[in-house]
């Protein structure tokens, strides 16, 4: 590497890369997701992709707002390629700047030639985008594409890589040297260190750190000892029964109650991020305050507390108990079906009534139900209390009249014709 190193950097031209992408850090694949996302010709970027394999990006230039590259073709031919990407503006760095000094696991991430993506993100909180978006990368090429061609792609592809070692390249393009954006770090964790803090916690009370920034300072740091193993079960929660009056309006059985459900969640997550191929799966979507509710519901909370749920979500004692009865046959979502929340778009619509059509078609004609559409994701059996509800991912829902309302008779199958026939008894869930 060469160049002046308060206003450009220039990167040796790489290998090729055969037998391995082009980014493994997080913050690599976004810059890659953000060149993807704004191509218009895939088949440029899969020839970009070929050359930045087979070593034809010569090196690499890095300056505020733009990297540049000679990008060869097959023939042989050279190319001057460019890419720019906007600076940031001088109240942008100080806005990061800011951020980047709030937590002392920023500092220690980038040191480590890291990008946390809590820093971006609260980054981002303060109206500073680090990472380029869908559009922020504007070619340049001699080769008078006017869209990204195969050597800028072939470029970007290249520039990942560097990305993956040193995300100080990024802030670079953004505007910033790695010696002047330190310098400018420590100068203002100094002048944050020295001034007075009335609110700062007593020496005998430290105020603890974010496990995230312990992690991220963790070359800097005492070994951390090891996790303590998973408990067999949640702990008791704790006996609010004592001798003093409860204040007025705090009911400490719904206290114990809480603080129970939340110990029992609290396992439940760990145990969930401790098994095996957990980091490979999405989170799961956060519940709503009301299927959060009807989830506590469903605990079997005691007579109270469930009156206290019913109210707090607008439901009879009824209501919620036929909402428990869905949230035990299938979550959120059955709980969602059961209120007609997401009724089905068209095309899932079409597909349905095609699976109705088809699901009888091999048996015997007489034994076809005759069913009668109750509305776009609703069909009642004609002659029986017994209804099918199609989901919002083409399961269907068994339903049965109960006195004067449809409830949840089952969990849901992708075959009509058994959720039927758990819908009428024929069969058990556990069949």
């Amino acid at each position: 590497m060469s160049g002046t190193p308060d206003v450009e950097r220039t990167f040796d031209a790489l290998p090729p890369a055969q037998g391995r992408g082009f980014a493994r850090t997080w913050w690599g694949l976004a810059w890659l997701k953000a060149l993807e996302d704004t191509a218009l010709d895939g088949k440029q970027l899969k020839r970009g992709r070929r050359h930045a394999r087979e070593g034809a990006v010569g090196a690499v230039s890095v300056r505020p707002g733009r990297i540049t590259a000679v990008v060869r073709d097959r023939d042989g031919t050279a190319y001057r390629s460019d890419v720019l990407l906007r600076e940031l503006d001088e109240a942008e760095w100080d806005r990061f700047l800011g951020t980047a000094v709030d937590r002392a696991g920023h500092i220690a991430a980038l040191l480590d030639r890291e990008m946390p993506p809590h820093l971006v993100e609260d980054a981002a909180v303060a109206g500073v985008e680090l990472l380029p978006g869908i559009g922020d990368l504007e070619p340049e090429c001699t080769c008078d594409a006017w869209d990204h061609c195969p050597h800028t792609a072939a470029l970007c592809y290249q520039v990942a890589r560097l990305l993956d070692e040193d995300p100080f390249v990024l802030l670079l393009m953004r505007g910033r040297a790695e010696r002047r954006l330190l310098d400018e770090l420590q100068a203002r964790s100094v002048a944050r260190a020295s001034a007075p803090s009335p609110q700062s916690p007593p020496a005998e009370e430290p105020a603890g750190v974010r496990a995230d920034e312990a992690f991220a300072a963790r070359d800097i740091l005492p070994p951390l000892p090891s996790p303590p193993p998973l408990p067999q079960e949640a702990g008791p929660p704790p006996a609010l029964d004592t001798q003093t009056a409860p204040a007025p309006g705090i009911d400490p059985d719904a206290l114990e109650f809480l603080a129970a459900d939340a110990a029992a969640r609290a396992r439940a997550l760990l145990a969930a991020a401790l098994a095996p191929g957990h980091e490979e799966s999405p989170p799961p979507p956060a519940p709503t305050p009301d299927q959060d509710a009807v989830r506590m519901a469903a605990s079997s909370p005691g007579p109270v507390v469930e009156r206290r749920i019913a109210e707090g979500t607008g439901r009879s004692r009824a209501e919620l108990d036929l909402a428990v009865r869905a949230w035990r046959y299938g979550g959120a979502l059955s709980l969602a079906v059961l209120e007609g929340e997401v009724p089905p778009g068209p095309a899932l619509a079409a597909r349905a009534q095609a699976a109705l059509d088809t699901a009888w078609a091999e048996g015997d004609e007489s034994e076809r139900p005759r069913l009668r559409a109750a509305g776009a994701e609703r069909w009642t059996v004609v002659g029986a209390r017994v209804q099918l509800r199609l989901g919002p991912d083409g399961r269907w829902w068994p339903y049965r009249r109960e006195r004067a309302v449809w409830a949840p008779a089952g969990p849901a199958s992708p075959d009509p014709a058994s959720a039927l026939a758990l819908a009428l008894g024929e069969r058990t869930p556990e069949d």
